[in-house]
């Protein structure tokens, strides 16, 4: 014999949103672009929080095409307050990146709340007046 049916069932746990991953094709134009941002927007309203992982593996050989679908689509989920990671990028790709510049934004997650610019209390680089500092005029000084 069993007990009485408790008064408040077990509630089954909300479903854990999978992580966001978007993969790129062979081949990459510009004119793909746009779509692929807007899948990117999708994926990443959908899914769970961090970053979108980007699987890369399937590019072939990469070109400058493929170095601004990725540096766009780190643009559209930096403004969804997310980064991307790559995911499966080869030699040929990881080399074309670094010489790009690329290699660590695009690899990075975003950081909220972090506006670009110069950071507070940041040092001046050199031979750069530091930002917000005035220089004093002495009597007698020469114009400039």
């Amino acid at each position: 014999m069993t007990g009485p049916e408790p008064e408040n069932p077990p509630m089954p746990s909300p479903a854990v949103p999978s992580p966001a991953v978007l993969v790129l094709a062979q081949p990459i134009t510009r004119a793909e672009v746009a779509r692929l941002c807007e899948q990117l927007t999708a994926l990443a309203r959908r899914a769970g929080p961090g970053p979108v992982t980007v699987d890369v593996g399937g590019v072939g050989r990469p070109d400058l095409a493929v170095v601004e679908a990725l540096t766009r689509l780190q643009l559209t989920a930096g403004r969804l307050g997310r980064g991307i990671q790559l995911r499966n990028a080869r030699g040929e790709l990881r080399r074309l990146l670094a010489w790009t510049g690329l290699d660590e934004a695009l690899t990075a997650p975003a950081v909220l709340g972090h506006a670009l610019g110069p950071e507070e209390g940041g040092e001046a680089e050199q031979r750069e007046e530091a930002l917000g500092v005035q220089e004093g005029v002495e009597p007698g000084d020469p114009a400039p």
